[in-house]
């Protein structure tokens, strides 16, 4: 059995037991929506465990670990922060109510063993490198964490910008433009956009230019699925000025605002 068919294996065995535990929790405590934080932290374990089957790792295979680890655990804590005490995120308690007493088991697969796949897939170029042939750092290395850092960046001062607005009470169902969020609606999901190119390029240089689908698909998923889509399909009802601020900043990709204005977006 090759190394990477054995990576690959024991890493989809691990986030499916790691959901499936956590599905078991979230119908204990009614709240699906512990999956959200859960979210980069899966990724951690899942680096974690493809180095470790590997072992010794490379440096290009450390310096992957310590990236997804980095970028996954502050995202899990923050999410974590954020949401606490908050109850059911708004997503699963509609979902909840459509599907009925049913939920309980139909959200193992329909959230959490789903979640686990598509966690799976976008880490496929973390778990490629860690199994490859060891090999000297390159130029790819370089621009993949520099692109990581911008990513990481945009995500972290973001979250940040957003969640001190969102702190003071005046601005309570108002639209924030200002940081970040005047250049773009979604600097968080623009972030992650580039931290998973970013650990992509470093994968290339190890040889595993084949998982490009994987960053195709989490760019997918953050424009037009879960992310900038979902998003925004309700945020106008919620928010009087999101219109105007949509008709004036990019929705994805940083750029200068199409007008001047002293109003902001949102972070769901």
């Amino acid at each position: 059995m090759s190394p990477l068919f054995q990576t690959l294996a024991a890493t989809l065995a691990t986030v499916a037991v790691a959901l499936s535990l956590l599905w078991l929790v979230s119908v204990v405590l009614r709240d699906a929506s512990i999956v959200d934080a859960f979210w980069g932290s899966g990724f951690a374990l899942v680096a974690l465990v493809a180095a470790g089957l590997n072992a010794p790792p490379d440096v290009r295979t450390g310096l992957l670990v310590v990236l997804t680890c980095v970028w996954g655990l502050r995202l899990s804590l923050f999410l974590l922060w954020r949401n606490w005490g908050q109850g059911e995120d708004r997503r699963y308690r509609a979902m909840r109510e459509r599907i009925g007493p049913s939920f309980w088991w139909v959200s193992l697969f329909s959230v959490f063993l789903l979640q686990a796949g598509i966690l799976w897939f976008v880490s496929l170029p973390v778990q490629a490198a860690a199994a490859a042939a060891p090999s000297p750092l390159a130029v790819l290395d370089a621009v993949g964490t520099l692109l990581w850092g911008v990513g990481l960046l945009f995500e972290a001062v973001g979250d940040w910008q957003l969640a001190r607005f969102k702190s003071k009470p005046e601005n309570q169902g108002q639209v924030m433009e200002w940081g970040l969020w005047r250049y773009t609606r979604h600097p968080n999901y623009f972030g992650d956009f580039c931290v998973w190119w970013g650990l992509y390029l470093i994968a290339v240089a190890a040889g595993a230019w084949w998982t490009v689908l994987s960053p195709l698909l989490m760019s997918f998923l953050l424009m037009r699925i879960s992310g900038v889509t979902l998003l925004e399909r309700t945020i106008t009802e919620r928010r009087p000025g999101y219109a105007e601020y949509q008709a004036r900043t990019n929705a994805f990709f940083p750029g200068p605002p199409r007008k001047q204005s002293v109003v902001g977006a949102e972070r769901a």
